[in-house]
C-alpha cells in the first residue's frame, strides 16, 4: 500500500474534489413556495386567534360606530407648554412662601431672644425618642414622641403635631449653644404646621442649623448607620451650602513636601474632599499640589476651572488619593499660578463670575508672601485665602493666620481627622457675610438630588420609575437681625422644604402627551431634574443604586440627536419656542428602535432656575379625540370589576385633604360623580374621556365574558386586554392562576405593561407605530419565564383625521403557538412532490431543517430550541443574519447611551520603593515604628477620649469609605449598541451561503398581516467560523487622552444664578480664626526629632 505510484495519487486527488464539487451541487435546496404556502397558512391561524380572543374587530366597530359624536382635535403645543408651565409655577411658588415664612419666624425667634450660657433645656431628640433605659424611664431627650404611618411621607411613621431635633454623632447635643440655638427653633413649630394646612402636598420641612443640628417636621425617629452613627450634618447638603453662600471659583493648594507624610497628608486628603463636598454645580474649582514645582492633581485642568459637579468632584477626589509626598514645600510659585488662573476667569467672564478663593492646606508656610499678594491680591483683596494648617506643630501657626487674615479669609488648625468637619464648614460662614450684612434672602433651588437619609429609600427604588424618584429642594438663609452683631454677618441657619419631581411632573398630565410624548425638566446648568429617559439607578449585584453623576446628566447625553444643541441652549437660556428633531428612539429596554418625528415645546419656569420642555411626536401623537356620554351612563362602566385606571396618574387630587388620602384613584373618580365627594379636585377633560372609554369599551367586556361562557377557550391563550388614552384599562384571564405561564403579566409589579406617570404599556406603544388592525407579535422573557404578546391599534376617523383611540390584544403561550406552527410546518408524506424542485415532503420538524418566526427588530419568537425564544437571531445564527442585512431585509440603527456603567478597567501602578540591602529593611522598620509611634501621641486629639463620639465618627465616616474603594466598581462611561429595524418591502430572501466544504441554504419569508418573518435554514451546515454571531451587546466608546480631556473641562452654554455677593463695605474682615489651645510635650518631642535625626545620619 505505501508504494503508490504519481499518477495513482493524481486520479485519488481529481476523486476527492469531484466528489466534493457532487456534494457541494447537491446541497439541500428548499422549495421557497413551500415556506411562502406555510407563512400564508400561519398568518390565517395567527389572525383567526387574535382577533376572537382579543375583540379587536368589535371594538374597532364600536369606535366607527361612535364616529359621528367624536371630534378630534389636534393639541396645540404652544399653549400647552404655557398652561403646564404656569401650573408648575404656582406650585413652587406655594412652596417658596413656605419658606419665607420660616425664614421670618426663625429670625424673629432669634432678635428677641437673650443668649443663656446656663439654659436647661429637654427637646427631642429623634435619636433618642420613644427609648427607655433598664428600668424602663426614657432616656434624657427621648421622652415619649407618638408616630403613625402617614401616606403623605412614603408610609413613614411621623408625627404630623409636632417636629424634632437631628444632632450629628460628632456634634454635643447638650452644648450651651446647641440648646439655645434649638430653644429658638421651637417656634418653628407653629409655622410648621400652618404651612401644611395651608399647603397639605407639602413634605418635608426643616430648619438646619450653623451649629450643626437640624430640626425636621414631620418629627420622625432618625436611624443611625451600622455604626450606631448619626453622620448626617445639614451642613454638608447641598441646600445648606447654597441657601448659605454665592456662587464660587476654589483653588484648594495642598503640601505634599516630605513633611506631610503620614497622618497630615491623611488629614489633608479629607480635608480635601470635605472641601469638594461643599460645593455645587454652580461652582468652580480646581486642585493644585505642591512641593518645589507646581502639579496640577488633573494635569488636563491646567491653567483652568471647571465646573464642580458630581461628576468632576468624584474625579478630583480619585487623584487625591492617589497623591504622595515627596520633597520640599515651595509654595510661592503655586500661589501665583492659583491666583492667575482666577484672575483669568474673572477677565474672561469664565467661572461662577462671583466670589474667589483659594485654599491653602499645608503644615507650615515659610516663606515671604507679601510680594505675591501685593501682585495679584491688593489692595482690593477680590480673592479671599483661606488657610488650613495640618498637624500638631505650632511652628509656623503665625505665618499660616497672617495669609489668611490679610486676604479676608479665615484661618483653621486641624490636628485630627474629627477636626475636619467643622473647621471646613468655617469658610462658608465667612462667604455668607455680605449677604447676611445686606440682609439678601436669596431664594434658592437646588439639582435633583435622591435622598438616601430616609429609612424606606431602597423600597423606594424598587418601586418608583426610576427617573422620578428624585426630588428638588426650596432653601433660603436664615440671618441674626440683631444690630450689634449686623458687622459680623451671622448665618443663623437655613431653613427648607423638599419636593418630589413626581408631584411636579404630574401637572403635565400623561394622557395629553400621548404614547410616545412626554414632558421634562432641567436646570440652568442644562442637567436634567426630570425625563422618562434618565436612569438614575444602576445594578449593583442584586442590589440598586445611585449612579455616580446620577444627578450631572446633561440634556444633550439623553436628547442625542439634538446634535447642535439648539434644544438645550434655549432651555438653559431661559427662552420660550419650539424645535422638530427626527429622533431615533427605542423602547423595551432600548431593544427595539424607532424613528419618530418629535415637536419640542419649552419655556421657563420664573423665579427658578428650572426650563420646562415636553414633546408631541408628529403624526397621531399630535391628534386626540374627544367623545361625550352622560355621567349616569359613564358610571354604569365604570364601576365593572376587570376595568382599572392608571393608578399614578391624577385623575382626582386626593393629597390636598387628608380625608381624601384612603381613596385610590379610582375610588375617588367614582365618589367625586356620585355626588359624595364634591370638594375633590379633578381633572374634568380626562374625566370626561374616561367615562367615554368605559362607555366604548363596555362591550368587549361582554365579548370575552361570552366567549368564557358559552365557548370553550382554546388552551394557551391566557389574557385579552385593552387600554385608551385615558388610562383605562380592561382584561380578561381566560386562565386562571394556577395555570398561567405568565403570572405576573398586567399585574402592579409589571411597570412596563401598566399605564405609569413615565410611560404608555410597551405593547400600547409598539401598536400605535404598527398598522391599525394588524397584530404585531412580540416576544417576552421575564426572568425565565417566556409567552408571546399579540397587539394591534385601533381608530376613530372625523373630519378627515384619524386619532389612535388605543390598543388591544391578547397573552398567549409558547406552547400554543409551538403547536399551530408545527402542525403547518411539515408536508406529510402523501404529498404531490412533481412540480416541487427541491427537498420534498419538507418538514420543519426534521432534524435536517431549522425553522424560526422572528420579529421586524430580529428577535426570535419560536424555535425549536427553547432557549432561543426573546434572543436576537444574529447571536443564534450570524451567517443568515448577515446575509438579511446585505440583502436589506434588516437595517441596522445605530443606537448611543450616554448614561452607560462599564468596568473600571484602570489599575493604580505600585509606588513601593525599592529595597537596597538588609541594613536598609532594618533601619526603615525601625525609623517607620518609632515616627509612627511619635506621630500617634503627638497627633493623638485626647480630647476625642472624652467625646468619644468625634473619634468614632471619624473613623466610621473615613475609613469605611476608604475600605469601599478596594470594591473593583462599574464607573460612568458611554456606549454604542445596534439595533435593528425589518423593511417590510422585502418581502421574501432566499440564497445559499458559502460556508467552507458546505453550502447553506436558507429560504425567509414575511407572514402576512403581522410583524414576524419564517426563516428555514438548513440545519448541518455550521457556518459559525466563517460569520461570527452579531450581538447587541453595547461596546464602550473610547476616547483618546486629549479628546477625553477636552470633554472633561468643556464648558457648555449655562446660565448663572442672578444674584451674588462677594463684598460688602460693613464686612468685619477682622475675625480670621485662631489656633485651637492645645498643650503638647516639648519634651516628648525633642526627644523624637533627636531620634529621628540619629536615623537619618545613618542612611
Amino acid at each position: 500500500m505505501g508504494g503508490r505510484t504519481p499518477g495513482t495519487r493524481n486520479l485519488l486527488r481529481i476523486w476527492g474534489f469531484f466528489c466534493l464539487w457532487i456534494t457541494a451541487d447537491t446541497q439541500m435546496k428548499i422549495p421557497p413556495e413551500t415556506v411562502q404556502q406555510w407563512a400564508s397558512a400561519f398568518s390565517v391561524q395567527l389572525r383567526d386567534i387574535t382577533t376572537k380572543y382579543s375583540g379587536s374587530l368589535l371594538l374597532q366597530k364600536k369606535l366607527k360606530d361612535v364616529e359621528s359624536i367624536v371630534k378630534i382635535v389636534e393639541l396645540n403645543g404652544d399653549d400647552l407648554v404655557k398652561d403646564y408651565s404656569d401650573d408648575i409655577e404656582r406650585m413652587l411658588g406655594s412652596k417658596m412662601k413656605s419658606v419665607k415664612r420660616l425664614a421670618e419666624s426663625a429670625e424673629d425667634a432669634d432678635l428677641y431672644h437673650e443668649y443663656n450660657a446656663t439654659l436647661e433645656f429637654d427637646y427631642y431628640n429623634s435619636m433618642l425618642i420613644n427609648t427607655a433605659d433598664e428600668d424602663g424611664n426614657y432616656v434624657a431627650l427621648g421622652g415619649e414622641f407618638p408616630l403613625e404611618e402617614n401616606e403623605h411621607f412614603n408610609k413613614l411613621p411621623v408625627n404630623t403635631q409636632q417636629s424634632n431635633i437631628q444632632v450629628p454623632t460628632n456634634v454635643y447635643n447638650k452644648d450651651p449653644n446647641i440648646l439655645n440655638a434649638i430653644y429658638n427653633s421651637e417656634a418653628l413649630n407653629d409655622v410648621f404646621i400652618g404651612n401644611f394646612q395651608k399647603d397639605p402636598t407639602l413634605t418635608w420641612q426643616y430648619f438646619g442649623s450653623s451649629y450643626g443640628f437640624f430640626r425636621i417636621y414631620p418629627g420622625i425617629k432618625w436611624t443611625p448607620d451600622s455604626n450606631g452613627v448619626a453622620a448626617f450634618d445639614c451642613r454638608n447638603r447641598n441646600w445648606y451650602i447654597q441657601a448659605a453662600t454665592s456662587p464660587k471659583d476654589i483653588i484648594i493648594m495642598v503640601d505634599i513636601s516630605g513633611s506631610m507624610k503620614g497622618l497630615k497628608m491623611t488629614i489633608a486628603k479629607h480635608t480635601i474632599n470635605t472641601i469638594l463636598d461643599t460645593l455645587g454645580e454652580n461652582d468652580f474649582v480646581n486642585v493644585i499640589a505642591y512641593t518645589d514645582y507646581v502639579r496640577y492633581v488633573e494635569p488636563c485642568f491646567r491653567g483652568t476651572l471647571v465646573q464642580a459637579d458630581l461628576d468632576n468632584r468624584e474625579h478630583f477626589k480619585l487623584l487625591v488619593d492617589e497623591l504622595h509626598v515627596k520633597g520640599e514645600a515651595k509654595i510661592k510659585n503655586a500661589m501665583k499660578e492659583s491666583f492667575k488662573i482666577l484672575n483669568e476667569a474673572r477677565v474672561n467672564g469664565q467661572g461662577s463670575m462671583c466670589n474667589q478663593a483659594i485654599m491653602l492646606i499645608t503644615d507650615g508656610a515659610m516663606e515671604d508672601f507679601e510680594s505675591v499678594f501685593e501682585e495679584f491680591n491688593w489692595p482690593e483683596r477680590r480673592v479671599r485665602v483661606f488657610t488650613y494648617l495640618i498637624g500638631r506643630e505650632m511652628t509656623f501657626a503665625q505665618n499660616t493666620k497672617w495669609i489668611a487674615c490679610n486676604n479676608k479669609g479665615y484661618y483653621t488648625h486641624i490636628s485630627t481627622l474629627a477636626d475636619v468637619q467643622e473647621n471646613v464648614m468655617e469658610y462658608l460662614h465667612v462667604l455668607s457675610r455680605p449677604m447676611v450684612i445686606n440682609h439678601d434672602h436669596d431664594i434658592i433651588w437646588t439639582e435633583a438630588y435622591m435622598d438616601t437619609v430616609l429609612p424606606n429609600t431602597n423600597e423606594l427604588f424598587a418601586t418608583k420609575a426610576q427617573s422620578l424618584l428624585l426630588m428638588t429642594s426650596v432653601a433660603m438663609p436664615v440671618f441674626s437681625k440683631k444690630k450689634e452683631t449686623l458687622s459680623h454677618g451671622i448665618l443663623l441657619g437655613v431653613v427648607g422644604t423638599d419636593i418630589p419631581l413626581m408631584e411636579v411632573m404630574k401637572l403635565a398630565p400623561r394622557y395629553m402627551l400621548g404614547a410616545h410624548g412626554y414632558a421634562f425638566l432641567l436646570n440652568n446648568n442644562g442637567y436634567i431634574l426630570a425625563h422618562p429617559d434618565l436612569r438614575p439607578l444602576y445594578k449593583d449585584g442584586k442590589k440598586l443604586k445611585p449612579k455616580p453623576n446620577y444627578n450631572s446628566v446633561d440634556l444633550s447625553e439623553v436628547e442625542w440627536e439634538d446634535v447642535d444643541e439648539l434644544l438645550r441652549t434655549a432651555m438653559v437660556k431661559g427662552e420660550t419656542g419650539s424645535i422638530t428633531l427626527s429622533i431615533r428612539a427605542s423602547v423595551d429596554k432600548g431593544k427595539r428602535p424607532l424613528y419618530l418625528v418629535n415637536d419640542y415645546f419649552y419655556t421657563n419656569i420664573d423665579e427658578t432656575p428650572f426650563s420646562f420642555g415636553m414633546v408631541l411626536t408628529r403624526g397621531h401623537g399630535s391628534l386626540m379625540f374627544v367623545g361625550n356620554v352622560s355621567v349616569e351612563e359613564g358610571l354604569h362602566d365604570l364601576t365593572s370589576p376587570d376595568l382599572r385606571i392608571a393608578s399614578e396618574w391624577t385623575y382626582c387630587e386626593t393629597d390636598i385633604d387628608p380625608a381624601h388620602r384612603k381613596y385610590s384613584q379610582l375610588q375617588a373618580v367614582v365618589r367625586y360623580l356620585q355626588g359624595k365627594e364634591p370638594d375633590l379636585e379633578c381633572d374634568e377633560v380626562l374625566l370626561q374621556q374616561l367615562l367615554f372609554d368605559a362607555v366604548v369599551t363596555a362591550p368587549v367586556e361582554a365579548y370575552w365574558n361570552a366567549l368564557m361562557l358559552n365557548d370553550r377557550v382554546e388552551s394557551g391563550v391566557e389574557t385579552a386586554f385593552l387600554g385608551t388614552r385615558s388610562g383605562l384599562m380592561r382584561l380578561m384571564r381566560y386562565a386562571g392562576t394556577e395555570m398561567r405561564v405568565a403570572k405576573r403579566f398586567l399585574t402592579p409589579s409589571d411597570k412596563d405593561n401598566l399605564f405609569t406617570i413615565d410611560h404608555f404599556p410597551l405593547w400600547y406603544r409598539l401598536a400605535v407605530e404598527n398598522t391599525p388592525g394588524t397584530f404585531y407579535y412580540y416576544p417576552v422573557n421575564d426572568k425565565g419565564v417566556k409567552y408571546i404578546i399579540a397587539t394591534t391599534a385601533v381608530t376613530v376617523s372625523s373630519g378627515g383625521k384619524v386619532a389612535m383611540a388605543g390598543a388591544i390584544g391578547v397573552q398567549m403561550s409558547l406552547d400554543l403557538l409551538e403547536k399551530r406552527f408545527w402542525a403547518i410546518a411539515k408536508q406529510p408524506a402523501d404529498t404531490d412532490c412533481t412540480n416541487i424542485e427541491g427537498v420534498c415532503p419538507l418538514s420543519c420538524e426534521s432534524d435536517e431543517l431549522n425553522c424560526f418566526l422572528v420579529d421586524n427588530n430580529g428577535f426570535i419568537v419560536l424555535s425549536k430550541e427553547r432557549n432561543n425564544i426573546g434572543r436576537f437571531f444574529g447571536e443564534v445564527d450570524g451567517s443568515i443574519m448577515a446575509s438579511l442585512i446585505k440583502m436589506g431585509m434588516y437595517k441596522k440603527v445605530s443606537l448611543f447611551d450616554y448614561q452607560a456603567m462599564c468596568k473600571n478597567s484602570h489599575h493604580h501602578a505600585s509606588s513601593a520603593r525599592p529595597l537596597l540591602s538588609p541594613f536598609y529593611i532594618m533601619v526603615g522598620l525601625i525609623r517607620w515604628l518609632f515616627s509612627n509611634a511619635m506621630m500617634f501621641l503627638l497627633d493623638f486629639n485626647l480630647c476625642g477620649l472624652w467625646h468619644s463620639d468625634f473619634f468614632v465618627d471619624a473613623k466610621a465616616g473615613y475609613h469605611t469609605s476608604h475600605k469601599q474603594k478596594k470594591v473593583e466598581a462599574l464607573v460612568p462611561c458611554d456606549t454604542a449598541y445596534p439595533g435593528f429595524m425589518y423593511d417590510p418591502s422585502v418581502r421574501e430572501a432566499n440564497s445559499l451561503i458559502k460556508c467552507g466544504r458546505c453550502q447553506k441554504m436558507f429560504v425567509v419569508q414575511q407572514i402576512p398581516d403581522s410583524n414576524l418573518v419564517l426563516v428555514v435554514t438548513q440545519a448541518y451546515c455550521d457556518c459559525s467560523r466563517q460569520y461570527g454571531a452579531i450581538l447587541l451587546e453595547p461596546k464602550e466608546i473610547k476616547y483618546n487622552a486629549t479628546v477625553k480631556c477636552n470633554r472633561m473641562k468643556s464648558q457648555k452654554v449655562r446660565r448663572r444664578p442672578e444674584s451674588c455677593h462677594a463684598y460688602h463695605p460693613k464686612e468685619d474682615a477682622t475675625e480670621c480664626g485662631g489656633a485651637s489651645a492645645i498643650s503638647m510635650s516639648s519634651s516628648l518631642f525633642a526627644a523624637s526629632l533627636l531620634v529621628s535625626l540619629v536615623i537619618l545620619s545613618w542612611m
